[in-house]
């Protein structure tokens, strides 16, 4: 069964789940007047709440896709990401350069996570 959670704009479903993993649309940064690293913090911050709503945790986060507007950044971003991902939970990850991600926008995130089951 197939259920998408949290429609956007009639364009999206900002998670979609199947058979307990979580397809995390892209997001980007509430607040696009803040530094890499702050838009970083923004964006992590925000998945950790929205899986926490759904019944999973960073822990559980199998693999994330970051688009990068400027990779001269990426050091920045990964000095955020690792204060929101322990070393033995780290996800399999890749960082990709786009011309435009809109304005101010430094970063969007698309994710795939477990929902943990109870046993």
């Amino acid at each position: 069964m197939i259920k998408r959670i949290l429609p956007y704009e009639g364009l999206l479903h900002e998670v979609v789940e199947h058979a307990g993993v979580l397809y995390i649309g892209g997001i980007v940064p509430e607040d696009t007047s803040l530094d890499m690293a702050g838009q970083a913090n923004d964006v992590l911050g925000q998945m950790s709440r929205l899986l926490e709503t759904l019944g999973s945790d960073m822990s559980n986060v199998l693999q994330v896709t970051i688009f990068m507007a400027d990779l001269s950044e990426k050091a920045a971003f990964n000095a955020a990401w690792k204060v929101h991902f322990a070393e033995a939970h780290l996800p399999a990850r890749a960082a990709v350069g786009v011309a435009d991600l809109g304005p101010n926008v430094k970063l969007e995130m698309i994710a795939t996570a477990a929902r943990p089951t109870s046993n």
